[in-house]
């Protein structure tokens, strides 16, 4: 029996139109779309795709879906991803997955943005789920200082023994803040941080 993350992912199936960009997420529900996505493609669907990691390109690929670099097209018809944590205004965390940078940029170019996400993603407040922030390794001890100050209880993401690297090579700080009251005003105090490339 199918679990409510798969049948969002291949619910989402049904917005896909033959012959658009379509960008992919990044992550596990991504990985039911994908699959579905490849038999589709295999019976005769004409899509590109962008994609937001390395991760899912592969997958992409050896499923024999078509792939292109973002910059290789004008602009993406749909997006469609996953989702770490939703509220009732449809704001969001992202970054789970540590591809939050490049999920931003693709779904800025995108025309339409679907959230592929199972009932236990919804919260009334954002912040149970830790909030990613990509940063430059070269600044990620002093940010990580500033983010004590500010009581945002920052733990470094590690991957085994070493610091997680993005595809970009940057690290993220994960932030353990529990309940985010303002959502938009967080986002660009922390975007002011020099070293600080991007928020989940």
């Amino acid at each position: 029996m199918m679990n409510e993350k798969q049948l969002a992912a291949e619910k989402s199936i049904d917005y896909i139109k033959d012959g658009i960009t379509l960008g992919l997420g990044t992550g596990s529900t991504v990985f039911f779309l994908v699959n579905k996505l490849a038999e589709l493609v295999k019976h005769g669907l004409d899509v590109k795709c962008v994609s937001t990691s390395y991760q899912t390109s592969e997958l992409a690929k050896n499923l024999g879906i078509n792939t292109m670099q973002l910059n290789e097209v004008d602009y993406i018809d749909l997006t469609i991803d996953g989702a770490d944590e939703v509220d009732r205004k449809l704001n969001g965390i992202k970054g789970g997955g540590g591809a939050l940078l490049f999920e931003k940029i693709v779904a800025t170019e995108s025309k339409k943005v679907i959230w592929i996400v199972d009932s236990s993603k919804f919260v009334k407040k954002l912040g149970r789920f830790p909030l990613p922030v990509e940063v430059i390794p070269l600044a990620a001890n002093h940010i990580i200082k500033r983010f004590k100050e500010s009581g945002y209880n920052p733990i470094i993401r590690m991957n085994e023994s070493k610091n997680y690297l993005t595809d970009s090579g940057n690290e993220i700080i994960d932030l353990h803040l529990h309940e985010i009251e303002d959502s938009i005003k967080l986002e660009q105090d922390i975007k002011l941080i020099p070293g600080v490339v991007e928020v989940g």
